[in-house]
């Protein structure tokens, strides 16, 4: 009988290591630079690399670069990860159709927990859209700031989620902005109460775009929603429920994916 004991370890590091001794997962990254053979990785993988995950040349792991996934060894941990690719594994696809998400701007714990999910269910695009009732307001710089930080959040969502792309967070939007992006145009309403998603999504078939418009806490006002549906958004009900602001977002992915995956 195997016994495991720990004491004031790191949990991040505790539970990756359960689950890739026990499922038997290789470890992701994206690359940022390839030449011919050789892949160098971000500057903020390096500490996970040789800290929390205690790797050293030799050892394997997965990498992505445009899109495509390679099982390469690492050959350097100094002061950057070098790593060697020794096959290219058979190109991922997308399950769904893309995904562009206008969401509010949200106070800080709940915008993480919406990006870390939406990436982890196949969000493409994060457009983060001015409303009304948004209760954040963040100037250019501060907004620059965030970004950064929220791209790095759908990074690592990306690689434990075993995604071969990251979503991209675009620059904030305004509703005019929004009404002009391309796709099958959907916005997550509390008026309506007839149209649902599933049905609109059974509707639609195959396409290939999906934008998706979600109100902040209190939900959009009506002459928002008004104006998005003038110019071409379907308002569908998420149901007889009050749900939270990050829960929709779960909610909407989901459905988009039972719809769309085999």
């Amino acid at each position: 009988m195997k016994i495991l004991c720990f004491f004031h370890c790191n949990l991040d590091y505790f539970c990756r290591f359960v689950y890739n001794e026990v499922g038997d997962k290789m470890q992701r990254y994206f690359a940022r630079e390839k030449h011919e053979t050789i892949f160098r990785l971000n500057d903020d993988d390096l500490y996970h690399i040789t800290v929390v995950m205690r790797m050293k040349p030799g050892d394997e792991i997965e990498v992505v670069y445009n899109q495509s996934v390679y099982l390469c060894c690492i050959e350097n941990v100094n002061k950057e990860i070098v790593v060697r690719m020794k096959e290219e594994h058979q190109q991922e696809k997308e399950r769904i159709p893309r995904v562009i998400f206008c969401i509010p701007f949200l106070k800080e714990q709940k915008m993480d927990y919406i990006l870390q999910k939406a990436t982890e269910l196949g969000v493409s695009e994060i457009v983060p859209t001015v409303l009304n009732r948004s209760i954040i307001k963040l100037d250019d710089a501060k907004f620059q700031k965030k970004k950064v930080r929220w791209q790095k959040i759908c990074k690592e969502a990306s690689e434990q989620s075993m995604r071969n792309m990251i979503p991209v967070i675009r620059d904030r939007m305004t509703l005019s902005e929004v009404a002009s992006l391309d796709g099958v145009k959907i916005v997550c309403s509390t008026r309506e109460k007839e149209k649902s998603l599933k049905k609109l999504l059974q509707t639609v078939g195959d396409c290939d775009t999906l934008v998706v418009v979600i109100g902040p806490e209190g939900g959009l006002e009506e002459e928002e929603e008004s104006f998005l549906v003038d110019a071409g958004f379907s308002a569908v009900t998420l149901g007889n429920r009050i749900l939270r602001v990050e829960t929709v977002p779960l909610y909407v992915l989901s459905a988009i994916n039972y719809n769309y995956m085999e």
